[in-house]
């Protein structure tokens, strides 16, 4: 059997393979609350036969939205919403994760495909508008519109960020989630902080990289104690801002390696999210960046970044860059991209298995009237 397709364990957590949705905004909840829209989508990634599908970026706290639009997960009567997902997820055989975050001085901007909405879209969308808050009072881009200069956070600011977040990991317990993803990456709050193109900080949060580092690693710590003990935790990266005077990959596996140490089983390797960073996106374009946390931290680590082959899925997880291969833009393409995939890397009848039931018996007798995958002519 392929690679891609074994299972892999992570403290009680054993996923039936090695495919995973990574988080997705769609900018389509109203006052954080998710809807049949989000319950739609995630569910053809279980039916699609993903192994763990990531819900997308769930603000911590109003303020911590992405846009007004964004899912959030600051009130229990958020819950519900999240628990059908999780139990059809769980009815397909993936398990469901939920990425928490906070997006600093990136938040209160506008929805990327209504970016100068209406005053009856306004009414519509539960449109909303306020200032964002930072580890500095810089605004993440002059040359790019929506931004907004962000209020410099207190110290009873962070407190109260630390007590959200936890409080945001209680209610994901109570929806049912097997694993939680704290969003460290894309030059949101906690990347801002590790960051010192937005850190300009003057007191225990700012100036070297061990104070850089000092609220993800509280917060890391809370959240695996308040998280339950057999359920794995995953922390999102940029590994790289890709900038001279930015976070490096060195400073990455150094902070990888502190994670490990605080209960962190994986860490979901991306890059960039600061404004002036100068990359060229194409195929793998972030592997190496995995490869090198993972060999330098000792940790699991989950591949993203323009993965679009079967192929390229085998060979990420079987040369050992990362054990498991997370795609978004190729699900959203082929939300059934693993049943794909499972039929190009291992040839026979076995891959019809993956498919639902309800679905199964007759993709495989089209392939049999069509003379395709385990029916070619030779």
């Amino acid at each position: 059997m392929s690679q891609l397709f074994t299972p892999f364990t992570l403290r009680d957590l054993t996923l039936k393979n090695r495919t995973v949705v990574a988080p997705m905004c769609q900018y389509t909840a109203r006052h954080g609350f998710i809807n049949d829209w989000h319950f739609a989508h995630l569910a053809r990634f279980g039916i699609g036969g993903f192994g763990l599908v990531f819900v997308e970026a769930t603000a911590v706290s109003p303020e911590g939205r992405i846009s007004y639009a964004d899912a959030g997960l600051w009130s229990d009567e958020q819950i519900e919403p999240y628990r059908r997902i999780v139990d059809f997820l769980h009815s397909q055989g993936a398990a469901a994760g939920i990425q928490l975050a906070h997006a600093g001085r990136k938040a209160s901007t506008p929805v990327p495909f209504r970016p100068n909405p209406t005053d009856a879209e306004k009414v519509a969308t539960a449109y909303e508008d306020w200032q964002p808050i930072a580890p500095s009072a810089i605004i993440h881009s002059d040359r790019m519109p929506g931004f907004k200069v962000p209020r410099e956070m207190t110290l009873d600011d962070i407190r109260r960020f630390k007590q959200s977040y936890i409080q945001s990991v209680h209610r994901a317990e109570k929806a049912g989630f097997d694993t939680i993803e704290i969003h460290a990456a894309h030059g949101y709050l906690l990347n801002q902080f590790l960051s010192p193109l937005a850190n300009k900080r003057q007191d225990d949060y700012g100036g070297s990289l061990d104070n850089r580092m000092r609220l993800l690693l509280e917060l890391t710590e809370d959240v695996r104690a308040a998280w339950p003990s057999g359920k794995p935790l995953f922390v999102r990266i940029s590994a790289s801002d890709n900038h001279p005077e930015g976070w490096s990959v060195e400073d990455s596996a150094v902070l990888a390696g502190k994670l490990k140490a605080l209960g962190v089983d994986a860490i979901d390797v991306s890059s960039g999210g600061f404004d002036g960073a100068a990359f060229n996106p194409k195929a793998l374009y972030q592997l190496p960046l995995s490869r090198q946390v993972r060999e330098q931290a000792g940790i699991p680590t989950a591949a993203v970044g323009l993965i679009t082959t079967a192929e390229e899925g085998e060979a990420i997880v079987a040369s050992g860059d990362a054990d498991l291969v997370a795609l978004a833009r190729q699900a959203l393409d082929d939300p059934n991209w693993p049943l794909h995939a499972h039929h190009t890397l291992d040839k026979g009848e076995k891959p019809y298995a993956d498919w639902p039931l309800q679905a199964g018996y007759a993709v495989r007798n089209k392939d049999r009237s069509l003379k395709e995958r385990a029916f070619s002519v030779a």
